[in-house]
C-alpha cells in the first residue's frame, strides 16, 4: 500500500513538473518577440494621419522612407538609390530608386507605388499642408525614376522627404483608400509586416523578403497601457522589455535612470526633438495686448522649472528650434526677471490694486504639463503676487487640440516635435499665416497653432529661407525666431532627449537622427 502511495506522489510530481515545464516553455515561446511598451492607444496606422511619436515609432518599422537620417543627422539614400538631384532653377527633384523591392502583399515598389503614396498624403494627409505648400505635381519618368516639380525652389524639400509621414503604402492594398484612411492595416516595404492591430496591441513580425538589413528579432509587440504608474510598474516587474519615455513622468523617468545606474536596466538616447512650451492667443483679451504678452516671457525662470519637474532631465529651452538644426544653440527668448515683467505690467496699469488675472490650461493627462503648471503659478505667485494671478485649467489632451484652432484658451501648455530634421519644421506649423489683418493670423498654421500671431515679414522670410542653402538659410531662419520673439506670442520652456530603457537581457536601444529607436536592431541576448 506504501509503495502504491509513493508512486502516486511520484506521478503527481511529475504531473505538476510536466505542466510547469509546458507553462515555461509557453512563456519562453511568447517572450520570443520582444515587447516594447508606451503609455496611450493608436488609433491609426495610416501615415497620412501619423501624428504621434509613438504611432511614427511603428510606422519606421513596418515601412521605408526615401531617404532616412543617420545618427549624425545626415540625409541618406533609403528607398532612393542615391541623392535628390536639383534642377539649375530648383523646380524639380528627379528621384532615382532602388529596384527589386517589394511590398508586405508582394507587389513592386516603383515610382508609381511611391507617386501613388505622395498623392495620397497632399490629399488627406493631416499634415498635408508640408507637401502641398511647395510641390506642383509629381511625374513618373521610367519604372525606377520619380520627378517632383515644385510651385517654387525649396530647400527644405530633402530633409521632408525623410519624414515618416511620407513612407510609402502599397497602391493595390490602398486602392479602396485613394481618398480616405485606412486605420487598422499598413502594408509598406520595411523590415517588419503588421500581423495584427487593436488600439492598445500592434504586433509586428520580421519580413524575410526585406530587401535591406534584416532585423536581429523576430519581432516587435506594441503594449499600449493606460497610465505610465502601470507601464512603469511593468518594466519593474519584467512584464515587458523595453519601454519608450515619452509615455511617463519625470519622476519615474529619474527612477528608471537610477537602476540604469545600479546596472539593473539597459538605456539610449538620442538627440532632443521635442520643444515644450506655452502658447498665448494673441487675439483675445488681455493678450491682445502685446505689452501684456512681453511681460510674460520674463516670468518664466527655467532653470528652476527644470529641476522641479524633470530633476533637470528636461534642458531649458530659449529658441523654438532644437539647436542641433541650427547648428548652434541660440537664446533669443529673455531670462527670468520678474523686476522686468512688473516695469511693462505697470506701464499698462497693472499690480497694486490691479490684478491680471489669465487662465492657464494644461492637457490634464500629460503629468509634465501639470507640474509646469504648477511651478510657473507659485514662482508668479513668490514674485509677482502684487500684479499677476494664475488660474489653472485641466483638459484632456485631445479636447485641447481640437478646440486650438477656435481660439477657446487664453495660454495653453503644448509640445511639437518637427517632422522632419529643418529648422523650418519648428517654425512653419507654428508661425506660417497667410492672411494676416493687424497682426493677427486669419489663414495659415498660426490659427492651429492656438497663437492667432501673424507677421508679414515673418511670411516673407519663410519664403526667402526656400531659396537659399547653408549658412545664409540658416541665418533667414534666425532672423524669423527674433521676430517672432518679439512678436511673444510663443514662451519656449524646454527640450525633451528621447529616451528608452530595456532589460539586462535586451541589447541598448539605439536613436536614429529623427529621435525613433532603430527597432531592428534590438536583440536578447
Amino acid at each position: 500500500m506504501l509503495k502504491v502511495k509513493n508512486v502516486k506522489n511520484i506521478l503527481k510530481l511529475f504531473s505538476i513538473l510536466l505542466v510547469f515545464f509546458q507553462l515555461s516553455c509557453g512563456q519562453a515561446k511568447r517572450r520570443e518577440s520582444i515587447i516594447v511598451a508606451s503609455a496611450g492607444k493608436i488609433e491609426s496606422l495610416d501615415p497620412a494621419q501619423a501624428n504621434t511619436l509613438r504611432t511614427l515609432q511603428i510606422l519606421s518599422a513596418l515601412g521605408d522612407t526615401l531617404y532616412k537620417l543617420n545618427e549624425e543627422g545626415e540625409i541618406l539614400p533609403n528607398l532612393a538609390k542615391e541623392l535628390p538631384n536639383v534642377s539649375e532653377d530648383g523646380l524639380s527633384i528627379d528621384i532615382k530608386l532602388r529596384e527589386n523591392i517589394f511590398f508586405h502583399d508582394g507587389t513592386s515598389f516603383n515610382a508609381k507605388a511611391m507617386m501613388f503614396s505622395l498623392n495620397r498624403f497632399m490629399e488627406i494627409g493631416t499634415l498635408n499642408y508640408l507637401l502641398n505648400d511647395k510641390v506642383e505635381d509629381i511625374e513618373v519618368k521610367d519604372e525606377f525614376h520619380l520627378r517632383i516639380n515644385l510651385k517654387k525652389p525649396s530647400s527644405s524639400i530633402k530633409s521632408l522627404l525623410t519624414s515618416v509621414n511620407l513612407t510609402p503604402v502599397s497602391p493595390s492594398s490602398y486602392s479602396n483608400y485613394k481618398d480616405k484612411f485606412n486605420n487598422k492595416i499598413f502594408v509598406g516595404t520595411g523590415p517588419y509586416f503588421l500581423e495584427s492591430f487593436s488600439p492598445s496591441q500592434q504586433i509586428i513580425k520580421r519580413f524575410e523578403n526585406y530587401w535591406g538589413e534584416k532585423a536581429l528579432n523576430s519581432g516587435i509587440d506594441f503594449i499600449n497601457y493606460s497610465n505610465s504608474n502601470t507601464l512603469f510598474g511593468a518594466i519593474k516587474t519584467k512584464e515587458i522589455d523595453v519601454l519608450i519615455s515619452n509615455s511617463i513622468d519625470d519622476i519615474q523617468r529619474r527612477a528608471l535612470n537610477e537602476l540604469v545606474s545600479k546596472g539593473k536596466l539597459n538605456s539610449g538616447e538620442g538627440d532632443p526633438i521635442e520643444i515644450g512650451y506655452i502658447t498665448f492667443n494673441s487675439n483675445v483679451l488681455p493678450l491682445k495686448n502685446k505689452k501684456i504678452r512681453e511681460a510674460l516671457l520674463y516670468t518664466s525662470d527655467r532653470e528652476i522649472i527644470s529641476k522641479q519637474v524633470s530633476f533637470g532631465t528636461r534642458e531649458p529651452l530659449r529658441s523654438l528650434v532644437p539647436p542641433q538644426f541650427h547648428k548652434k544653440k541660440l537664446e533669443l527668448w529673455p531670462k527670468y526677471s520678474p523686476n522686468h515683467a512688473r516695469n511693462i505690467l505697470k506701464s499698462e496699469g497693472y499690480c497694486e490694486n490691479n490684478i491680471l488675472t489669465i487662465p492657464l490650461t494644461f492637457r490634464s493627462n500629460i503629468p509634465a504639463d501639470k507640474l509646469l503648471a504648477l511651478t510657473w503659478k507659485e514662482l508668479i505667485k513668490r514674485d509677482l503676487s502684487d500684479c499677476i494671478e494664475i488660474k489653472l485649467n485641466g483638459i484632456e489632451s485631445t479636447t485641447v487640440y481640437k478646440q486650438l484652432s477656435e481660439g477657446s484658451f487664453e495660454m495653453v501648455i503644448l509640445d511639437w516635435t518637427g517632422a522632419y530634421p529643418d529648422p523650418e519644421a519648428y517654425l512653419t506649423p507654428l508661425l506660417s499665416c497667410t492672411e494676416i489683418n493687424n497682426n493677427v493670423c486669419l489663414k495659415g498654421e498660426a490659427v492651429f497653432s492656438g497663437s492667432f500671431w501673424g507677421n508679414n515679414k515673418v511670411q516673407e522670410l519663410l519664403e526667402r529661407s526656400e531659396k537659399s542653402e547653408g549658412e545664409i538659410r540658416l541665418n533667414t531662419l534666425i532672423q524669423v525666431e527674433q521676430l517672432a520673439e518679439r512678436g511673444s506670442s510663443y514662451l519656449p520652456v524646454w527640450l525633451v532627449n528621447p529616451k528608452a530603457w530595456s532589460l539586462k537581457n535586451i541589447s541598448k536601444p539605439e536613436f536614429a537622427g529623427n529621435g525613433l529607436i532603430n527597432l531592428k536592431k534590438l536583440k536578447r541576448d
